[in-house]
């Protein structure tokens, strides 16, 4: 646990805190009437109320539209599959202003919905839920689906010989078994709706707002530090109770499980049920991913002059003034910056899993469990400047340094390398460990002989979120890169934020960049996962 604690301390904990004092202790004396005056303010409380209720809403569209999805990536094999797989994890690392402008073109006025039903979504709720369905799909699929890959489907079909029904056998073998696995992915949607920025303000527009919109309103425009370290106390409270009761739901649910070769268990689709199940699915996938990824592409061919490649030319150039650099070199810069941080969120995120399993209860081991969930929950807006005010003074100064994006980026990677491997670490029987230990083994070489064959496949699905995650990272990353060293997400809203039709078609493109660099990434991490062979 020391390193992950030492690594939070620093780079959370330490520049959070920084800013909330900048705010409530000013003049030598600490200003906490603030926090009354604050948290008794009407709109605030709506703003609290409106971001819990559209990210509780936003988390079970998510999994009623995805928890299908999860089943038929990790349980079915068809002609696509590993590059689907990795299609539908792009939208997690698109700047959500570009995809917010995309799902307005949708379901505004003379959208795809105008259009085709004479429906528009976008005065209401419903554009921000479908936008964040979009976002976050991939988490269930990824979180949910890499441990249903591995569960042995001898247990579901022993149920089902013994005279239980397909959905009998479902609902008290395997999904207990995914319990675990279900609750980090809700989890993790929960935290990122309950902290949505972009998306909100594309989309939401004068009548909605959450708190991370509020932060930053009174952060950047207003200038109000206290109100805004207020605001951040309050994300703060209501992100620990979130936290509290996703461990006190999780910690009844823990078994060990049969493991087996992923390859054991995906076969061809059987019968009319599971071959109309993946028409649904790819139905889904075609609409609520490609559609809008669609129009991304679409925009950034769509010249003043017609179709063509004008936009793209312009990325190698610096005649636009954006950038002291061409935008292209972002493209270096964000795989850079993104394989350093998935470094860094592996071996963090990996001890904390490890100390998690073999130290499984207790206060201390909940409370550290809680702080590694903390950044998910956390404004960007205040991680951001946290960094910039705590971080500049020796021993550690690191203003200057480029390293603070990649540390940033991690800080944000590392929660999901924790849910991704901890339902499996937790599923790999004890006895193995013991038997290993009794032969003689030490604890590295349990873990490396033992854990990490059983594991490898987990590792891959967490360092593919650790690096998508920090290929899309904007909130923190836009405070703190040099103007000199941006990144793709930071270089695309820029260009947005800057007037001609020239900057737009730019960021499409860019945008289009960051998608093809995501997938392709993606595939090769796919390509280079270890796996067992047989049964596990």
């Amino acid at each position: 646990m020391a390193l992950p604690l030492l690594f939070f301390a620093a780079f959370f904990a330490y520049p959070v805190a920084a800013i909330v004092t900048r705010g409530l202790h000013e003049g030598g004396n600490w200003h906490l009437g603030r926090i009354a005056d604050v948290a008794g303010d009407a709109g605030i409380r709506h703003v609290l109320w409106f971001t819990c209720w559209q990210a509780a809403a936003s988390t079970a569209l998510t999994l009623l539209v995805a928890l299908p999805g999860a089943y038929v990536f990790a349980r079915l094999d068809f002609p696509g599959r590993r590059l689907l797989r990795a299609v539908v994890t792009v939208p997690f690392v698109l700047p959500t202003v570009v995809a917010g402008s995309a799902f307005l073109a949708l379901l505004g006025r003379d959208g795809f919905t105008d259009s085709l039903f004479g429906v528009r979504l976008d005065t209401g709720v419903w554009a921000i839920l479908i936008a964040h369905v979009f976002f976050n799909y991939a988490v269930v699929v990824r979180t949910v689906g890499g441990l249903w890959a591995q569960l042995d489907p001898a247990q579901e079909e022993a149920a089902r010989m013994l005279g239980a029904s397909r959905l009998a056998a479902w609902r008290r073998v395997t999904l207990p078994a995914l319990g675990p696995s279900v609750a980090a992915a809700a989890l993790m949607v929960f935290l990122f709706t309950f902290t949505s920025f972009g998306v909100i303000q594309v989309l939401g527009g004068p009548m909605y707002s959450t708190l991370e919109v509020e932060i930053y309103r009174q952060t950047a425009e207003v200038f109000d530090l206290p109100t805004a370290a207020v605001l951040t106390l309050l994300q703060f409270a209501a992100v620990a109770v979130i936290l509290a009761l996703h461990g006190w739901a999780v910690r009844r649910s823990q078994s060990a499980l049969r493991l087996v070769d992923p390859a054991l268990t995906a076969h061809r689709p059987r019968g009319a049920a599971e071959r109309t199940l993946l028409g649904g699915v790819l139905a889904v996938v075609a609409l609520l991913i490609l559609l809008p990824l669609g129009v991304l592409v679409a925009r950034s061919f769509d010249t003043p002059s017609g179709y063509g490649l004008a936009f793209y030319r312009a990325l190698g150039s610096t005649d636009g003034g954006t950038f002291s650099v061409a935008p292209w070199q972002t493209v270096g810069n964000s795989l850079r910056f993104a394989a350093i941080a998935t470094v860094i969120a592996l071996a963090v995120g990996g001890l904390a899993a490890a100390a998690l399993v073999r130290r499984s209860s207790g206060r201390l081991v909940r409370g550290f469990d809680a702080l590694l969930m903390l950044p998910l929950g956390t404004s960007a807006v205040t991680v951001g400047f946290g960094f910039l005010i705590a971080l500049d003074k020796p021993p550690l100064d690191l203003r200057d340094s480029w390293l603070l994006v990649p540390l940033a980026q991690a800080l944000v990677g590392t929660p999901f390398v924790v849910r991704v491997m901890l339902p499996v670490l937790r599923a790999v029987d004890e006895r193995l460990r013991e038997a290993a230990a009794v032969l003689g083994a030490s604890p590295w070489r349990v873990w490396r002989e033992v854990e990490l064959p059983l594991v490898s496949r987990a590792v891959a699905i967490a360092a593919g979120f650790a690096f998508a995650v920090s290929l899309g990272e904007f909130g923190a990353t836009v405070f703190i890169a040099r103007p000199d060293d941006p990144t793709l997400p930071v270089a695309v809203a820029r260009l947005l934020g800057r007037a001609g039709a020239l900057n737009y078609g730019q960021a499409m493109a860019l945008s289009t960049v960051l998608m093809l660099v995501c997938a392709a990434s993606l595939l090769v991490l796919e390509s280079l996962r270890t796996t067992g062979s047989g049964e596990l």
